[in-house]
């Protein structure tokens, strides 16, 4: 150490270039000219604050321990503090125009982030980088205020503003970790509610766009596109009981049965207003719980600057929408879900980021979220780039985020959206436009180690949430393990289903003869993955029509038809999910700016509250009858009575559970009913109507069994015995061998 006294000479000031670089707003390592520097007999400090006419060092008790003076730029101040130790709490008074105020000095604070934390998020294997990174009010050395934290390797500065600065990026530049890219900063005084940004210089000197926190917890609602401190969510759980059987939702046997929702337009309030999470909670559980499904599945809630993307395009990935209330609003509404039996599913989008200049794109002046080449990073088809699956920090980011959602929010499982558009390099390119993998395929293996990654750390710190894909291809095994040499989903969305089924169901009855196939394909299939039945919001927008509207046929035809198919789905093999406002035939395509139709419940004859009831009562008995879920997955459950009558469009089939115990079912897809219509049966004895599509409840003719039938010697359909049945028109009707269900 030095033997010359600091406070008789000018050794207290640093060299001149570095301090005008600190009021130019161009010194990427403030920590190394501002703070605190113990010496001989005590301690040099330096501060910087624009328009600051005076500047002293005082103690706790506001006692003056030592003056500082001005030293090159406006604001700059520098001086020897004598008696002052390392680690001793100190504050700083600052005068203009006769007024003085008092201030902590954030560059007297030490590191935020650990020397673990530093291992791993280099690695890119910090699956709890939400505790550490963003923003979270904290106390240190004493002190309230909040830690920043964000990733940005290749900035030259990064700076905290908000408010609380004036905005300005000059006093509140970060200190860079160099082992892992991030910059922190502990900001005395700064509590929730506070709005802030970064400031980001580029490697090469250019000034970023402001960007929003890209783990930042709650956002301002759009237009507005900072980021609001808040910190983790701590909320007060009630619902350990939920919790204690939510993994029998993992279990294939399980009657899953999935209602789609779109939180903003549900229901909406007075004047279309939105409701809150609190309100949406009350009336969406209740409402759940009579329609008998098991879980909601939730449209993203990720905050998105774009209201009309519906989601599908955030920015914040780590902050639930302000739309509809805070972060600890959201957690209360999955809790209210909980308590009331309802899992809770969200959309998750780890595909893709619009390019809007408050996110992650470009975000330190370079392309570190988005991959660099614009082949594998940018999406033409949505205007939107694509994340860089190789990179580990990425990969850590968006891995790290699914498990935030299961952790913080006790989120019941992640769907993830656009599966497809990850897994091939040239998904929606012309020849050109994309590169072969290292192999020399069109398979994007970084993004394939990550969705595998993903759901490996699911199943380890989460092994009660499933992960749901949804995947239009025939990518192989996608909900298999990744130790058999999957994907490791739960479950696969079953597009070819949905897309074969919705075609033969769009046909006039008359030409249906001609498209039988379509609806028994899907069995040749049925078994490869563990499959849900999908009609969701994609099938009723952008010109599509809505369900009801996609039927053929007059209006009574039209609700015919859709009770036939919603018949035919439950009865199907594959768990369930109904987008909002198809269980009572809305009429219109859904319309993200407005409120479901709920009227309609009110008006048409009763047929849209007959629909209605028939989809509860298809949930009910899909609930309680083991044949219709117990063997969803396992081609043990199901067998085909006739597929051969494609000149009068009947199918008939069976569906079983582990005990043996059937289920007969049989959908007629003509407006004509057939009466003395023979099918085959393995069992002699009663067979009941459970369910009836055609019945007047629903809206129907109430053509029927007369509460069912029996068996006779007589075989049919390779079958012993038989039934001698009245179809009713355009319907599905469900018979249960009399004692078994």
């Amino acid at each position: 150490m030095s033997s010359i006294n600091p406070a008789s000479t000018t050794e207290h000031r640093p060299d001149e270039s570095q301090a005008w670089e600190i009021g130019r707003g161009v010194h990427g390592d403030p920590f190394a000219v501002l703070g605190r520097f113990s010496t001989q007999g005590g301690a040099i400090v330096r501060v910087y604050r624009p328009g600051a006419e005076g500047a002293a060092v005082i103690d706790g008790s506001g006692k003056e321990l030592g003056p500082l003076e001005p030293f090159g730029p406006e604001g700059f101040y520098s001086g020897f503090v004598p008696g002052l130790s390392a680690g001793d709490p100190y504050r700083l008074r600052y005068v203009h125009g006769g007024e003085t105020w008092e201030e902590e000095d954030p560059y007297r604070f030490g590191p935020i982030l650990g020397e673990q934390d530093l291992h791993l998020i280099a690695e890119g294997n910090h699956y709890k980088l939400y505790e550490k990174l963003g923003a979270h009010p904290k106390h240190m050395d004493g002190v309230e205020g909040t830690s920043f934290a964000v990733w940005a390797p290749n900035a030259r500065r990064v700076s905290v503003v908000g408010n609380f600065n004036s905005w300005d990026g000059r006093r509140a530049v970060m200190r860079r970790r160099h082992e892992c890219g991030v910059w922190e900063l502990f900001i005395p005084h700064i509590g929730k509610g506070e709005v802030y940004k970064y400031e980001v210089i580029g490697a090469d000197g250019t000034m970023q766009p402001l960007k929003a926190d890209p783990v930042g917890f709650y956002q301002e609602q759009a237009p507005s596109t900072a980021s609001i401190v808040s910190g983790l969510v701590e909320h007060d759980w009630k619902d350990q009981d939920f919790q204690s059987h939510a993994a029998d939702w993992q279990d294939r046997e399980k009657p899953v049965s999935i209602y789609e929702v779109h939180l903003g337009s549900w229901q909406r309030g007075p004047d279309n207003t939105f409701l809150t999470y609190e309100e949406l909670a009350e009336k969406l559980a209740a409402y759940v719980n009579e329609m008998g499904f098991s879980h909601v599945e939730l449209m993203p809630i990720s905050e998105h600057p774009f209201y009309g993307s519906w989601g599908y395009q955030p920015i914040g990935m780590y902050a639930p929408t302000s739309r509809y209330g805070s972060p600890e609003e959201f957690a209360g509404f999955v809790d209210l879900m909980h308590q009331k039996g309802i899992g809770v599913l969200v959309d998750w989008v780890p595909g893709h980021f619009p390019v809007d200049t408050h996110g992650p794109g470009q975000f330190d002046g370079q392309a570190i979220y988005e991959h660099p080449n614009p082949n594998r990073g940018f999406h033409k088809d949505w205007n939107t780039l694509i994340y860089d699956y190789g990179r580990p920090e990425v990969k850590n980011y968006l891995v790290a985020n699914g498990l935030y959602w299961l952790d913080r929010f006790h989120v019941d499982g992640l769907r993830i959206d656009a599966v497809a558009s990850m897994l091939y390099l040239d998904y929606s390119r012309n020849h050109g436009e994309w590169e072969p993998n290292i192999h020399g395929g069109r398979e994007n293996l970084e993004a394939i180690a990550f969705l595998k990654d993903t759901n490996e750390r699911v199943g380890e710190y989460f092994p009660k949430a499933t992960t749901h894909a949804e995947e239009s291809t025939a990518f192989p095994d996608v909900s298999r393990p990744t130790y058999a040499g999957g994907l490791g989903f739960h479950f696969k969305w079953n597009m070819g289903w949905m897309h074969d089924t919705l075609h033969y169901m769009q046909e006039d009855p008359i030409n249906r003869r001609y498209h039988h196939h379509h609806m028994t394909f899907g069995m040749v299939y049925a078994y490869s993955e563990n499959f849900v039945l999908p009609i969701s919001h994609d099938e009723v927008v952008y010109g599509k029509g809505s369900m009801l509207n996609k039927m053929p046929g007059d209006e009574w035809q039209k609700f015919a038809n859709l009770r036939a198919y919603y018949g035919f789905m439950w009865t199907h093999p594959g768990k369930k999910l109904l987008f909002m406002g198809q269980e009572f035939g809305q009429w219109r395509e859904w319309n993200h700016d407005q409120s479901l139709d709920w009227h309609l419940l009110d008006e048409g004859e009763g047929r849209h509250e007959g629909l209605r009831q028939l989809v509860r009562d298809l949930n009910t008995a899909y609930r309680e009858i083991p044949a219709l879920h117990e063997l969803d997955c396992d081609p043990a459950g199901f067998e085909w009575v006739d597929t051969a009558n494609n000149e009068q469009s009947v199918l008939a089939y069976a569906r079983k559970d582990r005990e043996g115990r059937t289920v007969l079912v049989v959908c007629n897809f003509t407006p004509v009913p057939r009466h003395e219509y023979r099918v085959g049966v393995s069992k002699p004895g009663f067979w009941a109507e459970r369910l009836n599509t055609d019945a007047e409840v629903y809206g129907g003719s109430n053509v029927g069994n007369m509460g069912g039938k029996e068996a006779e010697e007589h075989s049919v359909h390779g079958r012993p015995y038989s039934v001698s049945l009245s179809l009713p028109p355009l319907a599905t009707i469900v018979l249960v061998h009399e004692g078994e269900a």
